[in-house]
């Protein structure tokens, strides 16, 4: 009977060895709430302090303090590491908030952060100032960018569109209202597409009027057609949408001066007309001529992108521009265009220089990291903003079909806005089902 008992334990331990070694590739957050979290929280309580010296985030103690370890402790007087105000454990991995003590600021601890990852045994280590002398640690326990999931809370609302997953597990949002213009660069099969359909399947739930420029004859935004309020297939149709969106701000400017407001948001709810969002897929379609005749619809289109750039976010139209290079070599007016464009994101490119022309300017540290990103991982990213700081990013794999049937389920949020009328596309109306014959059939007769 012991043998039975000895060879059912072990077979149960084996079971749950091998149900745990399944779990931590299969099932990563299960393994990381069972085993990961646990051993992460033992070797910070463990280590901390050993682990702050050793990096340098730990300072020389006041006189006050110093005199009291020696003289009323009677110990020998230790650095003083960041105190830790609040552990907290999720399902990807785990946040930590410190308090710095006077002489280290925030920096100190985004240098140290990659020697904190190895120290603690986590994936990556996150440093984000959340107040005045406190940042916040986020830990994650295992590659979350692997297999995508995103966060239960993240859904589109008041002009913020959930599009990626970063790397700390938390959403990245395009929040048009803080980044009213953005530029998107990736090669082909890089997950450029991907990014703008998360963008679009956000966007088709929200008030807003989408207008979409795709001179590749629609090939990608003609899916979406049910939810567009206007769609552009050739430069020549996008020359004459853009010259009506310039009217449209325009005329905004007009209501806005009468109602002595500067922002659309400022106005009351039933004066407010529906934002824009302008879809272009790819901008090179539009610089690009190849005749001297088509110079001037290329001036036409360029200063009518440059002149929303400026000055669209004041009147609730907002431009998202995609294209796998844009630079100089685009001609007139390329570096005038991207100047405006705060929101960045990068996905993989052929050559460095193509993530210089997205990020240099904002986040130089980042070009680094987009030159890296691997043909095995379509829909990762690096995103940058003006402010400097940037985030590795992974949209969640979703077909076009999908995003069609969500842009028909919404296809009554279309709002109502003339000017765009006449660039409304064709959307051929759904084969209804058969109905069954009311008449009973009846048999042959000789």
């Amino acid at each position: 009977m012991p043998d039975v008992t000895m060879m059912l334990e072990a077979t149960g331990a084996l079971g749950a060895a091998g149900g745990l070694g399944y779990a931590k590739y299969r099932a990563p957050r299960v393994y990381w709430s069972l085993v990961g979290l646990p051993a992460a929280v033992g070797r910070l309580t463990f280590t901390y302090r050993a682990t702050m010296d050793v990096c340098g985030l730990t300072v020389q103690p006041s006189r006050l303090r110093a005199f009291m370890a020696r003289n009323v402790a009677r110990r020998e007087v230790q650095p003083v590491p960041p105190r830790i105000h609040g552990v907290r454990g999720t399902s990807t991995g785990l946040r930590v908030t410190l308090r710095l003590p006077a002489g280290l600021e925030p920096a100190d601890v985004i240098a140290s952060s990659e020697r904190l990852r190895h120290a603690w045994g986590v994936h990556s280590v996150t440093v984000v100032e959340t107040r005045p002398g406190f940042v916040e640690l986020r830990m994650t326990g295992y590659d979350v960018l692997r297999r995508v999931r995103m966060p239960r809370g993240a859904v589109a609302r008041d002009m913020v569109v959930p599009v990626a997953l970063r790397e700390d597990g938390t959403a990245f949002e395009r929040d048009y209202r803080k980044a009213p213009m953005a530029l998107t660069l990736g090669a082909n099969a890089s997950g450029k597409s991907m990014y703008q359909r998360n963008l679009i399947k956000g966007l088709a739930r929200l008030p807003v009027a989408l207008a979409g420029i795709d001179c590749k004859r629609g090939v990608e935004q003609s899916a979406f057609a049910p939810r567009l309020s206007a769609l552009a297939t050739t430069p020549d149709d996008a020359a004459s949408l853009l010259a009506v969106l310039v009217a449209e701000m325009e005329d905004r400017f007009d209501l806005l001066s009468r109602h002595g407001v500067s922002d659309l948001w400022e106005l009351p709810g039933h004066l407010r007309p529906v934002p824009v969002v302008v879809l272009v897929d790819e901008v090179a379609e539009l610089f690009l001529i190849s005749s001297r005749k088509d110079e001037e619809r290329r001036e036409r289109i360029v200063t009518a992108l440059i002149r929303l750039a400026q000055m669209a976010r004041a009147a609730g139209i907002y431009l998202e521009i995609c294209g796998q290079r844009f630079g100089s070599d685009l001609g007139k007016g390329a570096t005038m265009l991207r100047a405006q464009l705060t929101g960045r994101v990068v996905h993989r490119v052929n050559d460095k220089q193509t993530a210089e022309m997205g990020l240099a300017d904002v986040a130089p540290d980042a070009v680094t990291v987009a030159s890296l990103i691997p043909m095995e991982r379509p829909g990762t990213a690096v995103a940058a903003d003006a402010s400097g700081g940037w985030s590795k990013i992974r949209t969640p794999e979703i077909t076009r079909a999908e995003v069609a049937a969500v842009c028909r389920e919404h296809a009554h949020l279309v709002p109502d806005l003339p000017p765009l009328d006449p660039f409304r596309p064709y959307v051929p109306a759904e084969p209804l089902a058969p109905v069954p014959s009311l008449l009973k059939p009846s048999p042959a007769t000789d």
